[in-house]
């Protein structure tokens, strides 16, 4: 009888490399085209927070600035903050043009330049979701928030359709290895690993955010030219590969498509959470 051969112990995870490849993708196309359309998810996260005028607000992995100019608007002062300058760019021109006063600044979720506790409120809207170290951006949230404050987050769920839209293209391009996907942010048992019990209490609900196209093919056609991940994704496949990803891509709408009328109509599932920090 022989022996079982030895398991092959995996290679660590490169984060570094891996988050250098991951800012190019979110460089590329323009994340603003698509993060305009999805103000009102900042809007209502501020209101399940509670926000009040005054509070020391960070936006972590903001974008082009969503619940950064949402928490503004209620007159909180806000640091808004994503490792992508073009980016807080936008960002910086949104709230010129509302007269808003938000400080912008180059940062890492991953390690966040802030002292403990100097934050009433902490928030990311289908943001820090893509940070490829999980544990370490859910330590750097915590830890800049002061006891008693709160963490709001959206982040899309893994049966919804935007986490069903990385399902979809992880069967074209493989995601990286020994990384968990970013849609398991949006999965209630995963948020209970991430924030220690001891450390926080974690609420949530399930909302709908609809996308509104004109058409399921308009919609391909946006996100593979200005969304970052979906860009790369046709861009590592050749011509015949492409068009497969196409067809899976428009069949993915087709399913959760309700309009009736030709465009796209389709509600996509993200989880609402508000974390309070315990001690």
């Amino acid at each position: 009888m022989q022996n079982a051969a030895p398991a092959v112990k995996a290679a660590p995870v490169d984060f570094g490399a891996l988050k250098t490849r991951q800012q190019a993708a979110w460089s590329s196309g323009d994340y603003a085209v698509i993060g305009t359309t999805l103000q009102i998810v900042g809007e209502t996260l501020c209101e399940a927070l509670d926000l009040r005028s005054g509070a020391k607000v960070l936006d972590v992995a903001a974008g082009n600035g969503n619940v950064t100019l949402a928490a503004a608007r209620r007159f909180c002062e806000v640091t808004s903050t994503d490792y992508v300058p073009e980016l807080l760019e936008r960002g910086r021109v949104r709230a010129a043009a509302e007269g808003l006063p938000i400080e912008f600044r180059v940062a890492d979720a991953e390690a966040l330049p802030f002292a403990d506790g100097s934050f009433d409120a902490v928030v990311s809207t289908f943001g820090v979701m893509f940070a490829p170290d999980q544990e370490r951006a859910a330590a750097e949230m915590l830890r800049v928030c002061k006891r008693g404050g709160k963490i709001g987050l959206a982040n899309w769920t893994p049966e919804g359709f935007i986490g069903q839209m990385f399902k979809t293209m992880g069967k074209h391009v493989a995601p990286p290895a020994g990384v968990k996907p970013p849609p398991l942010w949006g999965n209630p048992a995963r948020l209970s690993e991430l924030f220690d019990p001891q450390q926080a209490s974690v609420g949530w609900a399930k909302r709908d955010y609809v996308f509104r196209y004109r058409s399921p093919a308009h919609w391909v056609e946006v996100f593979r030219t200005w969304y970052g991940p979906v860009l790369k994704a046709f861009a590592a496949l050749d011509a015949g590969k492409q068009a497969a990803l196409e067809s899976d891509l428009l069949a993915l709408a087709g399913q959760f498509n309700r309009s009736g009328d030709g465009t796209m109509v389709v509600p996509s599932e993200y989880l609402e959470i508000v974390i309070k920090r315990l001690n």
